[in-house]
């Protein structure tokens, strides 16, 4: 019995505190819209969460990994949906359906756009943002990595697939922010890949015939 109620409050424990964290991104993310990012003080955030300050800095170091942390949201769906393809279905495959069921997770989020034009028109976030690139393409290299044999030579390749994938997510990114698009998100990404295929097609012919005339 003493282990069952040091478990039931050890769960009761987590859950407080993710719904504090919870709420402290809810409340900062609102308060960014509507003031702007530079003009929200982390006194703003925690008057209007009801959290002391030590509280705040418990969960997020800076006003910037609140926003990072949204950002993380997309990753967990992206490497949820790679676990979550068939085993035996191909490497293309499993790519392209995890990628649009995450960007349907991430644009089903009714704050998105808004979001994606603050980090865009505000500096620090701007510089900020390029960080979430290299944290998804690890992320996505070690999902990759635990569908394959598990040989470790297959890691390079994995992870040279993974940076042509996420810097297609980033141009495909500047791409969609940068114009206005008629096109369903899904039919965009659709023809992202596209071109990301037939570029790396052609790059390997390219380097066939280089290793060929070695």
């Amino acid at each position: 019995m003493a282990d069952i109620d040091g478990a039931v409050r050890e769960g009761r424990r987590e859950r407080k505190r993710r719904q504090t964290r919870e709420r402290i991104e809810t409340t900062a993310l609102k308060l960014f819209l509507a003031r702007g990012f530079d003009s929200t003080t982390i006194e703003d955030i925690t008057e209007a969460a009801d959290v002391s300050k030590r509280s705040f800095f418990d969960y997020f170091p800076s006003k910037e990994d609140v926003v990072a942390a949204w950002q993380d949201g997309f990753a967990g769906e992206l490497i949820a949906a790679v676990a979550a393809q068939p085993v035996d279905a191909p490497l293309v495959d499993v790519i392209e359906t995890a990628i649009n069921a995450a960007l349907r997770a991430t644009i089903s989020d009714p704050q998105h756009l808004a979001i994606a034009i603050l980090i865009r028109d505000t500096p620090a976030l701007r510089a900020r943002d390029q960080l979430k690139y290299a944290k998804l393409e690890r992320k996505l290299t070690e999902a990759l990595h635990a569908r394959s044999s598990g040989a470790e030579g297959e890691r390079l390749r994995l992870s040279v697939l993974a940076a042509a994938v996420v810097s297609m997510l980033r141009i495909g990114g500047e791409r969609w922010n940068g114009a206005q698009n008629d096109l369903p998100l899904e039919e965009f990404a659709s023809g992202m890949f596209h071109e990301l295929w037939a570029a790396l097609a052609d790059l390997g012919v390219l380097a066939r015939r280089h290793t060929s005339a070695r």
